[in-house]
């Protein structure tokens, strides 16, 4: 069985300066807003229904990122193909704020302290998500590897 999600790393600029959104998920991690594809939408629609429903965040999709594929097992459906597409989202309205029944919290953060977050408590695979997001933004990050 196949899975699809999307999601994005979200960023603004407020005064000139550049802020990247983080989430925080109901396990404690830093992660970033994105959820499963439902029936009729396009991946590039998931990514922004996800983005709105998790962080209250209206964006428009300036760039695709990159793909994270693994397994996993599904107690009814048994082994499941994930496959999660990410997206460069530039927020243009909405008001931040947390769908409670499934994060912790959503914050911005200047992109360097966004990296070091992500570096210390969110999961390994978004490493190269988040540092994606940033080059795409003209930014460079220490210690991805």
């Amino acid at each position: 069985m196949k899975e699809i999600s999307a999601g994005g790393v979200v960023f603004r600029r407020i005064d000139g300066q550049m802020q990247i959104q983080l989430i925080q998920d109901r396990y404690g991690k830093i992660s970033l807003p994105k959820g499963k594809m439902e029936p009729g939408e396009t991946i590039e629609q998931t990514a922004l229904r996800e983005i709105v429903e998790e962080t209250g965040m209206e964006g428009v999709i300036i760039a695709p990122i990159d793909q994270i594929k693994y397994k996993y097992n599904h107690e009814s459906k048994g082994s499941v193909d994930k496959e999660v597409h990410y997206y460069l989202v530039e927020a243009v309205g909405g008001k931040l704020q947390a769908q409670v029944e499934e994060i912790r919290g959503v914050e911005w953060f200047e992109p360097s302290e966004a990296w070091r977050r992500q570096r210390q408590s969110g999961y390994n695979n978004n490493d190269r998500i988040l540092a994606g997001a940033l080059k795409l933004l003209g930014l460079e990050v220490q210690g991805n590897g």
